[in-house]
């Protein structure tokens, strides 16, 4: 049995999803979340070996959206494959989804067997899922990808919503300073450089520097 996760913040399209999911009984519903903050406060509580194989990620969504989520998620938890479910088959979505970590990518207008057998797919052999509309759109990127580079950097901070100052202090984590270093360094109060930590602990998704420093690593943020 395959377990999955639906995240998505439209109850009607939990549902849907959830009924062409289980007309098949290869899968099984794992849990299902309302935004990617719901999503990971979830998974927190699950044990490792219920994790999710796979999780079906919305992407307009609201508190966290689906690529924060999934660039946070796929650091988190490496062995969960996180596949695009969405209705937007613009070139930026696609992009920064493949950039944060997507596995795969489908529209949510295709058929029960056509979900089906990507899922299966994705399991059985390895393969990442993709609408065949979306097929030429991923071509054009790989073509475009000299310029699509330019500003990645920039895109995937502002997943997160960091800032400059943030960004700093990211840097004087990964030189292993203390709070009392890095209030020294940009002459702030040892009070507000952990006030600052913890925002920035709070915007990854994390609760510790190690799993911030590898999330900012596997981002390609540092």
């Amino acid at each position: 049995m395959i377990r999955i996760a639906v995240v998505d913040d439209v109850t009607a399209n939990r549902v849907l999803i959830r009924e062409k999911l289980l007309r098949s009984n290869k899968f099984s519903l794992t849990l299902t979340a309302v935004d990617g903050v719901d999503f990971l406060d979830q998974m927190k509580q699950l044990e490792t070996t219920a994790y999710p194989d796979i999780v079906l990620m919305d992407l307009e969504m609201p508190n966290m959206d689906g690529i924060a989520t999934i660039a946070t998620g796929s650091s988190l938890y490496p062995s969960v494959k996180f596949v695009v479910l969405t209705i937007f088959d613009e070139e930026d979505k696609i992009f920064h989804a493949i950039k944060a970590g997507s596995y795969g990518y489908l529209l949510k207008d295709e058929s029960s067997e056509s979900i089906t057998e990507s899922l299966m797919q994705i399991h059985d052999a390895g393969i990442g899922p993709v609408s065949p509309g979306i097929a030429f759109k991923i071509l054009q990127l790989l073509q475009q990808k000299t310029e699509a580079k330019k500003g990645t950097r920039d895109t995937l901070q502002n997943y997160f919503d960091l800032t400059e100052r943030e960004m700093e202090i990211v840097q004087l984590l990964a030189k292993a300073f203390s709070y009392r270093e890095i209030g020294v360094q940009l002459n702030i109060s040892v009070n507000t450089a952990k006030k600052h930590v913890i925002r920035i602990y709070e915007k990854l998704h994390v609760n510790t520097r190690a799993q911030a420093l590898k999330l900012m690593y596997d981002r390609k943020l540092l």
